[in-house]
């Protein structure tokens, strides 16, 4: 059996889908391995690093996409690509079904089995394969380290014969995955932290971590069976505005995390709390791509409004494409390997496996 991947849109996205301390695992299995020409060249990994643990080189991704039964890739492929694969392929990434449904449908009727990683179930065997945590992981240090970049003053507190400089104040709003880090990371580099959530069970671990947890007085807890979050109502919004309103106003930094799958993210942070904040302070907005926790973000942009810079990128993880591309790669080497019959040593899309049938899209 072959399994391959071809290099992605380099614009948009520098993770790779197969590393090298894969390879050994999914030949173990029996796999040959085919990857793009120059495959890992931009994050450091040369073609003879593969060729020495057996990897087939090859120019043409059409050979690629055409010969593997198995493609893996990040994103989903251009239509010039996705229309080389042919009935019974298997395609595995972040398939984004929300974004892509009408191509994923057409792929479907031509019999391509399309696993989207992103709709794995939150349950105890699906950890070693759940991209969303290892990249919220990554993301979520990543944005405490930019915003911290752009802000002017000292983060810890310093006691100095001159004077004594106070620690920043960070609000991580949202503390999901993402927001849990964010929390770690702005602690270990010594500032305040305080942190909000829809959902209750966030409080215990945003207190852990040793953050602060901004609760809304009468708190419905608004997470559904999966451990994400869900819409709240109008009177709980109105509520958390004016926790927020008064709290903006004391903060350094916000990270803004918040994200509600396949809907735009929710509109958090207004004008008009911006407009309270105190000029010099930084808000990264992890939710961008989606439209942004603020009222001002612009993906890719730094959008500065009363002195306060917002910022937020449509992939966080291209300043990270080592990192992330190494969990990415284990994480989907874990998926194959559960969709692995290692008894007749192939390929068995088992629907009575939770894993394969929240993930296959039919």
């Amino acid at each position: 059996m072959k399994i391959g991947s071809v290099l992605e849109n380099q614009e948009n996205e520098k993770r790779i889908s197969i590393t090298p301390d894969v390879i050994k695992k999914y030949t173990s299995l029996g796999f040959e391995v085919l990857l793009s020409e120059n495959y890992g060249r931009h994050i450091g990994i040369n073609d003879d690093e593969y060729l020495n643990l057996g990897v087939k080189i090859l120019k043409d991704d059409k050979e690629i996409l055409s010969s593997s039964d198995i493609i893996v890739q990040l994103g989903m492929l251009p239509d010039d690509k996705s229309s080389i694969i042919k009935e019974n392929q298997i395609l595995i990434g972040v398939l984004n079904p929300y974004d892509n449904k009408d191509k994923l449908e057409s792929l479907a009727k031509k019999k391509i089995k399309l696993f989207s990683l992103e709709l794995l179930p939150r349950i105890t065997r699906a950890q070693s394969m759940d991209i969303l945590s290892s990249q919220a992981n990554l993301a979520g240090y990543k944005a405490v380290i930019e915003s911290f970049a752009n802000f002017k003053k000292a983060i810890p507190m310093m006691m100095t014969a001159a004077g004594t400089i106070p620690a920043a104040k960070v609000l991580v709003i949202g503390a999901g995955v993402a927001g849990l880090q964010a929390i770690a990371t702005a602690k270990r580099m010594g500032a305040i932290v305080f942190a909000t959530d829809v959902r209750m069970a966030s409080k215990e671990q945003v207190e852990s971590l040793g953050g602060k947890f901004l609760t809304v007085e009468g708190s419905e807890n608004l997470e559904t069976e999966g451990g994400y979050a869900k819409e709240a109502s109008e009177d709980f919004k109105n509520r958390q505005e004016e926790l927020l309103t008064e709290t903006l106003k004391k903060i350094d930094i916000v990270i803004c995390t918040a994200l509600i799958p396949g809907k735009k993210a929710p509109l958090i942070v207004k004008d008009n709390m911006i407009n309270d904040m105190q000029p010099g302070s930084v808000i990264y907005d992890l939710a961008a791509i989606q439209g942004g926790n603020t009222a001002f973000t612009e993906a890719n942009k730094i959008i500065e409004k009363n002195g306060v810079k917002i910022m937020g990128e449509s992939n966080i993880l291209n300043k990270l494409p080592i990192s992330s591309s190494s969990l990415y790669a284990k994480n989907v080497f874990n998926f194959v390997d559960n969709l692995f019959d290692k008894k007749d040593k192939k390929i068995n899309i088992n629907l009575e496996d939770e894993i394969i049938e929240k993930t296959l899209i039919k």
